[in-house]
């Protein structure tokens, strides 16, 4: 079962908006979960969610943050990165480029702004390690 770090109460108190949409929160969830907590350390209860109150809460701001971001900037899919321009008489298309120079990978991203929930002074490593790999 997919876990859902934060509540549409959460939202509404941590943003003083509603939440954009009802599915918002699970996905953002499961985004943070594959792109960013999966490599982390934190010790969790019996639905794999965070045990120590204060990494949860962390999880729910950057879970917040995170569809804020989607929805300030309209492109949850990531869409927007992809295409420097895009002309529709005779389907001229041109693909973003990096500041290298080199093709832009485009995508989703994190935003920074969970990312920066996740690394709030709170977090001590005892309670939480952020981008831990370890091998058994």
């Amino acid at each position: 079962m997919a876990r859902v770090y934060a509540t549409a109460a959460e939202y509404l108190e941590y943003t003083g908006e509603e939440v954009p949409d009802e599915g918002a929160l699970a996905r953002a969830s499961r985004f943070l979960d594959s792109q960013v907590l999966r490599l982390c350390r934190y010790e969790v209860d019996a639905e794999g969610k965070p045990a120590d109150p204060v990494v949860a809460a962390a999880f729910a701001a950057a879970v917040c943050e995170q569809v804020r971001w989607w929805d300030e900037t309209g492109d949850e899919l990531g869409a927007a990165g992809l295409w420097g321009s895009v002309k529709l008489g005779s389907a001229s298309m041109t693909r973003a480029s990096s500041s290298s120079g080199s093709p832009g990978a485009g995508g989703r991203v994190v935003a920074d702004a969970a990312l920066e929930a996740l690394r709030s002074p709170d977090l001590t490593p005892d309670r939480f390690v952020l981008g831990l790999v370890c091998s058994s």
